[in-house]
């Protein structure tokens, strides 16, 4: 990591930071000269940090705070080592780092570390899962009282439409994609295809899919800052949030996964298009924990404006083949590829909690050979489902209330998270809708 900076002379400052809770960047801006200490001893903030409320303020209730002294986690890098930050006018570097305890244990309740938990119960089966990611978000002008897609710098124009796979609205925007790819590049995050999506300016950006579901996640949280600090810099804004136009559909962030064992097979391909016993084990997982773990998907006020049917985002807990109504879906394709496509999740979450709840409640489903019901077909939104709670509160308590989360996150994430959303929910219910609009489309 010193050799990175060695190399990187014109860099001046870096940037220290963790997730939190809510997947924002939390840390400090250290000049370079003292880099190396932060390189070779970490550095440390206080636990309560990591379990900030949307606004960046203290929960009210925790035990982090106050009853504990408001005590200190030591943070370390992590394996990624330094990154470039092109969003900035001046040279900077990010160096991501995660939480332990003085002692050197993992904090668990670290988003990343919850996830590092996960991949350890894989690790000791002789499992390996690969990871790719679909991120979707839109290009907003946020200048004016409504938001708007922006104007576009090629043709001057404002197109107030949307445009499914259009190459003509990726065109419009082509010097902000070709500034977004070359950032890609040299922060190492594995960018592949860019699509138009439905909404009004969204579009769609996959990342090509990784052994390391770590750096899978590490690779959204960066393309996530990635992508809002470029567009500010090109005059506009980018959002993640799940739905800031009510007549247009919302952001998902769509994770395809398979698991390889020690040999490097695919578990999940029989040499057909149906798949293994395992796969379908792994299917009855994630739909047995799909209600419990809603609240990771859909995590903020907003997130439920993106899940209403018939608006491309699955309400009800089901699995098909080839079939993007349902929650779960099977892609066609090459029997070497096969993996399962989850579809809950809104462009708003934390990647690093969405992926422990994927691979853990695939991995339960797994641990314990359950079954799932037969795959549907058809139109998902015309059958009769059981349903994922449509209110945050109901996800908040579904959430808490249930023995599939305890297998997957530590007891302190839990207590934590549910904490830090119900403090959100009373707050945001005090708020107006355009109120609400200006705290998410920056933050998520």
């Amino acid at each position: 990591m010193k050799n990175w900076l060695r190399k990187h002379p014109e860099v001046r400052t870096i940037r220290v930071a963790a997730a939190d809770l809510n997947g924002q960047p939390r840390g400090k801006r250290i000049p370079t000269r003292f880099a190396d200490k932060v390189v070779e001893d970490g550095t440390r903030f206080p636990m309560s940090v990591l379990n900030l409320d949307i606004w960046g303020e203290d929960i009210e209730d925790s035990p982090l705070v106050f009853e504990s002294g408001d005590r200190d986690g030591v943070l370390k890098p992590t394996e990624r080592g330094f990154t470039p930050m092109p969003w900035l006018s001046s040279a900077t570097a990010l160096l991501p780092i995660w939480m332990f305890r003085e002692d050197g244990r993992p904090y668990e309740a670290d988003p990343r570390q919850a996830l590092r938990a996960v991949l350890d119960r894989y690790k000791a089966r002789g499992l390996t899962p690969v990871v790719a990611v679909e991120l979707e978000f839109f290009l907003i002008d946020d200048s004016g009282r409504n938001l708007q897609i922006p104007i576009s710098p090629r043709s001057g124009k404002r197109r107030k439409a949307a445009e499914t796979l259009s190459i003509r609205a990726l065109d419009s925007f082509d010097s902000f994609f070709t500034d977004l790819y070359d950032a890609c590049e040299e922060m190492d995050i594995p960018a592949d295809t860019a699509i138009s999506e439905a909404g009004l300016g969204q579009f769609e950006i996959n990342l090509m899919h990784c052994d390391d579901a770590l750096r899978a996640a590490d690779d959204a949280w960066l393309f996530k800052m990635l992508v809002k600090g470029l567009a500010r810099s090109h005059g506009f804004a980018a959002s993640f949030m799940a739905k800031p136009y009510e007549d247009y559909a919302g952001s998902g962030l769509h994770t395809h996964f398979s698991v390889l064992d020690q040999d490097g097979n695919n578990i999940f391909d029989d040499g057909g298009p149906k798949g293994t016993d395992t796969l379908r084990h792994a299917v009855a997982g994630c739909l047995n924990a799909m209600a419990d773990s809603t609240l990771v998907f859909a995590p903020h006020w907003n997130s439920y404006d993106r899940m209403v049917p018939g608006a491309h985002a699955p309400t009800g807990i089901s699995w098909a083949y080839e079939n993007r109504t349902a929650a779960i879906r099977i892609p066609s394709g090459n029997h070497k590829a096969r993996r399962i496509e989850h579809r809950l999740a809104g462009g708003d979450v934390n990647p690093y909690l969405m992926l422990a709840a994927i691979l853990g409640a695939a991995l339960t489903g797994i641990e314990d050979g359950i079954e799932p019901p037969d795959p549907i077909t058809g139109n998902a939104y015309a059958l009769d489902l059981p349903q994922v709670p449509n209110t945050w509160g109901a996800a908040i308590d579904a959430f808490e209330q249930s023995e599939i989360i305890k297998r997957i996150y530590s007891e302190e994430l839990i207590r934590n998270f549910i904490l830090t959303k119900r403090q959100e929910l009373h707050y945001m219910a005090e708020l107006t809708p355009t109120e609400r609009v200006e705290i998410y489309l920056d933050t998520v």
